[in-house]
């Protein structure tokens, strides 16, 4: 198998309590050939001091330090600055199991795909979830991952950026990036867009990532109905796109209509203790 460089881009901020965490789990992953960009956006804890002992020990990981203006910018940041042939997302929050990127890599490269996607662990305290939605596989056709995000639009699985694997040649020819128009959802936005470009999908049906849903976080606390309207019919746009360019839309339109009743949530598979 070759060995391409992997950009894996953690935005922080006020991650004092998870990120050394985070980034002990990249750094102990078993695929070495990566470039890993922390960006800090305007942290006012410990998280610049927590970084920089990983970026002075270890060369792979590179601190960007940049004033507060949100995740999707901080993403963006990243995303300029990167060199690897494909990005790979990680929340401060959250942490990756030790093979995470040689397995994305492995499928990614065997199949020639252009979007990689696990499951993920939900973390609950001590109880730890299993979620995932596709049971097909390795590799599956755009139509045939568009039909089954069909079912769940809103679902986490399809929605965010961490449990998937992307080429950056795609993003860069395309010029893709994560709007800093959206308070949340962005990441499914992104998705979408991105999903105009793929022709091959692969998937894994284990858990390669945890994660740690934050008490508190903007979604919880601060979105109300109305937000959530502009943002369902600002996403739509992008959603029926989508479907139309893979001919899907006219034959299923009611049913992808219904992306504007459908809420995220989390498909449980099964439950282990921590």
């Amino acid at each position: 198998m070759s060995e391409p460089l992997v950009s894996i881009i953690v935005p922080v901020y006020n991650g004092e309590r998870s990120i050394e965490r985070c980034l002990r789990s990249i750094q102990n992953q078993s695929y070495k050939n990566i470039e890993v960009l922390v960006v800090d956006d305007g942290s006012t804890d410990h998280s610049e001091r927590i970084i920089c002992k990983y970026a002075d020990r270890d060369n792979r990981f590179r601190y960007i330090r940049k004033e507060n203006s949100g995740v999707s910018h901080s993403r963006n940041v990243a995303m300029a600055a990167a060199k690897g042939e494909y990005f790979q997302f990680v929340d401060c929050d959250d942490w990756l199991v030790k093979t995470a990127t040689e397995e994305f890599v492995r499928l990614a490269v065997t199949y020639q795909c252009d979007m990689v996607i696990s499951d993920y662990y939900r973390v609950c305290g001590r109880r730890i979830y299993s979620k995932g939605c596709i049971d097909a596989g390795p590799v599956i056709t755009r139509m045939k991952y568009a039909e089954y995000m069909m079912s769940a639009p809103a679902n986490f699985y399809y929605g965010v950026l961490w449990n998937k694997f992307f080429r950056a040649d795609i993003i860069r020819r395309f010029s893709l990036s994560c709007s800093t128009k959206l308070d949340w959802c962005e990441d499914f936005q992104f998705n979408l867009e991105y999903l105009q470009y793929v022709g091959k999908v692969g998937v894994i049906t284990k858990p390669l990532y945890y994660y740690v849903k934050t008490k508190g976080s903007l979604v919880d606390t601060q979105v109300n109905f109305q937000q959530t309207i502009r943002t369902k019919r600002i996403l739509f746009d992008y959603y029926r796109d989508l479907y139309k360019a893979i001919d899907l839309y006219q034959e299923n339109r009611f049913r992808i209509q219904m992306f504007y009743f459908s809420f995220a949530h989390d498909k449980i598979k099964k439950i282990r203790s921590a």
